[in-house]
């Protein structure tokens, strides 16, 4: 290379580096998702809308809860959501108002983090550092869970200690468990055969990579949680990192995006530390978040 040629490569570096940094400091590719996500609505009549949410409840402090709060999901049969804390473990039920209405301790299970609601009083909750996915049954008259004798499912895949498991969302209508691998690397698995397995004891388990790291985001750099849409099977992923959820189609095609930061959505601060997402029936969305904060936001059409 000549000196000449060398100067003009050294020149658009020093030009080029700015405009990255630029681009990754104020997450213009996220922006940019942002903005397509509401053109491509209109062609999407499924689609949940994220951009058209806005926040009714913010930061609203759980009281009884200290620290630790995460994983969110609904229960239809009991109109009421439940959460996790991993030290100690407990599993937390919670009124769509933020109103802790009991802990329950949980025993036989590490490191708790993601919980889903199958059905009935059958929930699936995570232990993330040891990479188990177990099923447990919580009712109105559960005081405790002992999961030690629960059934489980092991996926001992990349384990890496505090970055093992984190979300996990059943979808009934078609029967599979979605489970999140936090990062390094981020991965999303599909399960499918798991009540034929858990009720009669055939065994045709299914598990799949759904979505590997290369196809999400770029500005996607965790996942903290995921959901599963009930009346449409869209799955929304949770970045904590990243503040930001997302939302994907039954195709797996990135259709919505919904920053959390300080004066987006009607926040008066961007959530510090989410960790827990889901949409009840009416299509309302919830969010936890570290320590023991509770938001809730309602689509403003």
């Amino acid at each position: 290379m000549t000196r000449k040629k060398f100067r003009l490569v050294m020149v658009l570096c020093l030009l080029i580096a700015p405009m990255l940094s630029l681009v990754w400091y104020y997450r213009l590719d996220a922006l940019a998702w942002y903005w397509f996500s509401i053109a491509w609505q209109t062609h999407h009549p499924h689609s949940l809308r994220l951009p058209t949410y806005r926040v009714a409840l913010d930061a609203r402090p759980i009281a009884g809860i200290a620290d630790n709060l995460s994983a969110l999901t609904y229960n239809a049969q009991t109109k009421t959501l439940f959460s996790v804390t991993n030290n100690p473990p407990q599993i937390a039920e919670i009124t769509t108002k933020g109103e802790l209405l009991r802990l329950i301790p949980v025993t036989g299970i590490d490191d708790l983090e993601g919980v889903t609601h199958v059905g009935g009083s059958h929930f699936v909750v995570i232990d993330e550092r040891n990479q188990q996915i177990c099923w447990i049954q919580i009712d109105a008259a559960t005081k405790s869970v002992d999961a030690t004798q629960a059934p489980r499912l092991g996926l001992g895949v990349q384990i890496n200690g505090n970055l093992g498991f984190e979300g996990v969302s059943w979808n009934a209508s078609r029967q599979r468990l979605l489970v999140s691998k936090e990062k390094e690397p981020m991965r999303i698995f599909e399960i499918e055969g798991i009540e034929v397995w858990r009720k009669d004891g055939a065994l045709n388990l299914q598990i799949r990579e759904w979505l590997p790291e290369a196809d999400l985001p770029v500005f996607i750099r965790d996942i903290s949680s995921l959901s599963t849409h009930g009346k449409t099977g869209h799955v929304l992923v949770l970045s904590d990192e990243s503040k930001m959820l997302i939302e994907y189609d039954a195709n797996k095609e990135l259709i919505g995006v919904m920053p959390l930061w300080r004066g987006w959505q009607g926040l008066n601060r961007s959530i510090p530390q989410a960790e827990g997402s889901t949409v009840d029936p009416e299509g309302n969305l919830y969010i936890v978040s570290e320590p023991n904060l509770f938001y809730r936001f309602e689509r403003r059409d």
